[in-house]
């Protein structure tokens, strides 16, 4: 029952999928694809977005398939967040502030056998949320745009010799995303509308090796790698031209494209390299790396183009539990970590890039193994080296993080 009750619960959820879409809005996610997520749970929020070498039977790490091989034989993981948003934007023409939040992921995690781990859940791949204008001769144009892709996986990792493992993910990637602008004056309205729809796949592997250093210190490293793939899904262009007030609506399709061979995503490297000392202590740095440089992006008619370079990015984070047998201070978890990203959108010719810190703790339920994770973000991202457009976000990310013994049975006497 409690496993149904679990993908009921999952299957409602999916269904507000779109609100994570809106989570960080931001005008620089008018290019490409919008803002990238980077498949990091609330925990690993707290620790700066690092996972490739995170290796846990505790928490759902889908940065790094290869970790689902850590699950306990006993353990069923379900682990969802949302987050929250404040931010400030600062250019030439003034600054605002507003506000944004929902929902951010949804994952689970249980054991096949002692060796093999399956998970499966909902992730935002991309995010797509802004809305601003200027003034032009006798009217003004409106710039808005909404949506984002978002990955419905299933992963497997399997240990195939002591303290290696290696792992995949299967994603289904989909997604709607709109770009608008509307340009109106005394005289008409009109307004183009591009459409970018995402109906495809995504695969993901990774591998961790694990060294021993003693009896309490363990060395890990963790690689991953998803290939380069051209997208599947149509995009087009609609026109609606409003000549009056009192006039109908004309709606043309301008423009029609298929994805396939103009639109495609890059390869993505990740490498990690974290150190555990005595299942207390835990310190990672990840470095991430994806040649959009190579990828083709098809221009549309009426909007601005989209210039690509390579994106990279760097993390490190760590977290400490003082006593995982003392009072209840002792076991709550402390995490910090912070990275720097350079994007793979550039505008009129800068690149775009942001940099953050965090902070969390991981709170554990009385009585149980569940962990709420509460986290606090503070991010700036500005071009370079002509800022165009400043912008502040300060997150609060909530995880709930289910740990059950679900598949023990007691035996009578």
């Amino acid at each position: 029952m409690k496993i149904k009750l679990f993908f009921a619960l999952a299957l409602l959820a999916s269904s507000f999928a779109g609100l994570s879409a809106q989570n960080q809005t931001s005008p620089y996610s008018k290019f490409g694809y919008g803002i990238l997520g980077d498949n990091a749970t609330s925990a690993q929020r707290q620790m700066g977005g690092v996972g490739y070498a995170m290796r846990s039977g505790r928490q759902v790490n889908v940065m790094n398939p290869a970790a689902y091989a850590a699950t306990d034989s006993l353990t069923f993981l379900f682990d969802m967040g949302v987050d929250y948003s404040m931010f400030w934007r600062k250019d030439a023409g003034g600054s605002d502030h507003d506000n944004g939040g929902g929902l951010d992921y949804i994952t689970m995690q249980f054991p096949v056998t002692k060796y093999i781990g399956v998970s499966a859940g909902l992730l935002p791949y991309s995010s797509v949320g802004y809305a601003f204008g200027t003034d032009i001769t006798n009217g003004e144009t409106t710039h808005q745009g909404t949506g984002g892709l978002n990955q419905l996986y299933l992963g497997a990792g399997i240990t195939p010799f002591k303290n290696f493992s290696v792992g995949f993910n299967v994603s289904y990637l989909f997604g709607e995303i709109y770009n608008d602008v509307y340009a109106s004056s005394d005289v008409n309205t009109a307004i183009f509308e591009q459409i970018l729809e995402v109906k495809d796949y995504h695969l993901q592997f990774g591998a961790q090796y694990s060294v021993n250093i003693g009896r309490r210190n363990t060395v890990t490293l963790g690689v991953t790698y998803s290939p380069a793939k051209t997208l599947l899904g149509k995009t087009y262009l609609l026109k609606y031209l409003q000549l009056s007030s009192s006039s109908a609506v004309n709606v043309d399709t301008i423009g029609y494209t298929d994805l396939k061979g103009n639109f495609s995503l890059p390869d993505t490297w990740g490498v990690g390299l974290s150190y555990d000392w005595n299942s207390q202590f835990q310190a990672e740095v990840d470095v991430t790396y994806q040649p959009w440089s190579k990828v083709k992006y098809r221009q549309m008619e009426n909007f601005s183009g989209a210039k690509f370079d390579d994106r990279w990015r760097i993390a490190a984070g760590f977290s400490y539990m003082p006593d995982p047998r003392g009072s209840y201070l002792k076991r709550v978890t402390y995490r910090a970590g912070g990275f720097y990203n350079r994007d793979y959108v550039m505008v009129e010719n800068n690149h775009v890039r942001d940099y953050g810190v965090s902070v969390g703790l991981g709170l554990p339920a009385i009585s149980s193994k569940t962990m709420i994770n509460l986290g606090f973000e503070y991010h700036n991202r500005q071009a370079t080296p002509d800022p165009l457009l400043r912008e502040k976000y300060f997150n609060v990310t909530l995880g709930i993080n289910f740990n059950q013994l679900w598949f023990f049975q007691n035996k009578l006497r």
